[in-house]
């Protein structure tokens, strides 16, 4: 929007919430502030360019925090592992795993290499490559690219070249939950996501991540654009050529529009937005992303043992993945994610407290039966709770617990149409 009216086009944006960003939008709890969504800001140049194309320098907008470090991997036997972008303190720790022979650093950077190739040539085709149609991905000019990109290989597999312990290569490819997929499935080139935390580390914008959405939309208004809040879509217009011309909300008001951009889900847009097709009902029955079931915790106190970010994961690695992406449920032992925003930012917490965002993935709802998605909330708390409390060595984490709040994957359905 912010791009579109720039260049000098009349922009309206119509959003069903009284807020933008959807999932990337803010919680509030008696002075608890959470990231209802993301909370890790990866690639900042692409931020940067984005704010400069708008004629603006972030800086102006936007303080961001550098995380000391980038995660905290604590693994089912107690063994622990910091993945920073300090290369002497995790060629250290890499030792510990891989042995300290010459071959550990070499192999880590020989890895580190890979990354970087998929990181760049991504962000140049996938993000800076206007493709008109499917075919032109084919182009022969792109074959290198396609070739370095290793499209018909895994994450798994690609980090399995250059590490031996088990440890290491859940550590090198459980990223591939930020994007709801499975490293045993997710393209190679996806590890683009292990190359910019460790290269350009992990940031986060003092405030919450909406304070990057709050800026874009201010610019976007400054050139003229308006935003429409609790404005329900009901339907994109299509004349009889199949060309949209405007929309029709929920409350039967019709909006005129020489173009219209749709941001919502795919399959939501095609099924609910768009007049039946095959191609709708052939998105219906494709494999989708996982979900995710979200705690967010305000403290009592600060839990001086979690950092910003931190990985539990399970034992049973693949498992756990397979029964998200072919049962379609909460694993009988799920990894899980927790980030501490006032560990970096107090801000996002009173003093003395703590404001903590718990990410368990489970399967998408699906119509696979006898799923109870409120029995899977319950087992995903009490299954995260006494994983902390054993592998922190926490005796009274649930006493330190004031109020909860929950997001399930019918919450993001009924909220944010996904």
């Amino acid at each position: 929007a912010a791009r579109l009216s720039k260049k000098g086009f009349q922009v309206e944006i119509y959003e069903k919430n009284s807020y933008n960003g959807g999932r990337c939008s803010l919680i509030y709890q008696n002075g608890h502030r959470f990231d209802q969504g993301p909370s890790l800001y990866l690639m900042p140049k692409i931020f940067e360019e984005t704010f400069e194309d708008l004629g603006e320098d972030i800086k102006n907008h936007i303080e961001l925090l550098k995380c000391p470090s980038n995660y905290f991997v604590y693994f089912h036997d107690g063994e622990t592992f910091e993945l920073t972008t300090d290369i002497a303190k995790l060629s250290r720790s890499l030792e510990k795993y891989e042995g300290s022979g010459e071959s550990t650093l070499i192999n880590f950077l020989r890895y580190l290499k890979e990354t970087h190739i998929h990181y760049q040539r991504s962000v140049r085709i996938a993000l800076k490559t206007d493709f008109q149609h499917w075919y032109d991905f084919f182009n022969p000019k792109f074959l290198p690219d396609v070739i370095k990109l290793h499209l018909l290989d895994t994450v798994y597999n690609r980090v399995c070249k250059y590490f031996k312990s088990d440890y290491m290569r859940k550590a090198f490819s459980f990223q591939t939950m930020y994007l709801g997929m499975s490293p045993y499935d997710g393209l190679a080139a996806y590890s683009l996501l292990q190359y910019t935390e460790i290269a350009e580390g992990i940031w986060y914008p003092k405030g919450g991540f909406h304070k990057v959405l709050e800026s874009l939309e201010n610019i976007a208004v400054q050139h003229g654009a308006k935003f429409n809040y609790n404005a329900d879509v009901q339907k994109i217009i299509i004349d009889d050529k199949g060309v949209a011309k405007g929309i029709k909300l929920v409350n039967g008001d019709v909006v005129n529009s020489g173009i219209v951009i749709c941001n919502a889900d795919l399959t939501y847009a095609y099924n609910k937005l768009l007049p039946k097709t095959s191609y709708a009902e052939k998105l219906g029955k494709k494999e989708l992303t996982s979900s995710s079931i979200s705690f967010y915790w305000s403290m009592n106190t600060i839990v001086l043992q979690l950092n910003v970010h931190n990985i539990f994961l399970a034992e049973k690695y693949k498992e756990s993945f397979d029964q998200i992406f072919k049962d379609h449920t909460l694993p009988d032992d799920p990894s899980f994610y927790v980030n501490v925003p006032s560990r970096i930012d107090p801000t996002a917490a009173p003093e003395g407290k703590d404001t903590i965002v718990v990410l368990v993935p489970v399967g998408h709802l699906s119509n696979v039966p006898n799923i109870d998605f409120d029995q899977h909330v319950k087992k995903a708390r009490e299954h995260v709770i006494d994983t902390i409390e054993d592998r922190l060595k926490i005796s009274n984490f649930r006493s330190m617990i004031d109020h909860e709040k929950v997001n399930d994957p019918r919450t993001w359905e009924t909220e944010f149409n996904l």
